[in-house]
């Protein structure tokens, strides 16, 4: 697939990113190179791997999982938000 400025000009929309015009034909090269390579991975045979395959032996290993009662998390994380109101984030609306 090949990305094309018309292409690029939605994916800035969406995104919400500005690319300047003498990086342009940069980004659309990279893009086109990351697309080629996961049409690569479409080209391999995953029809004998179970869903749950793992490279892992014994599968994922898990961590302890320990409730915290700490009130200031949700302060600390919202802190480094640009919006926030009431302990929500404040995000652009997306839909077109």
């Amino acid at each position: 697939m090949q990305i094309d400025d018309t292409l690029l000009a939605k994916l800035e929309k969406l995104s919400h990113l500005r690319i300047a015009e003498e990086k342009k034909e940069e980004v659309m090269g990279q893009l086109t190179e990351i697309l080629g390579y996961i049409e690569n991975l479409n080209e391999l045979d995953t029809e004998t791997l179970s869903p749950a395959f793992s490279t892992l032996e014994g599968g994922t290993p898990l961590r302890e999982d320990n409730p915290r009662n700490s009130d200031d998390i949700a302060k600390e994380i919202l802190s480094h938000a640009p919006l926030s109101e009431d302990d929500f984030f404040i995000v652009p609306a997306i839909i077109e």
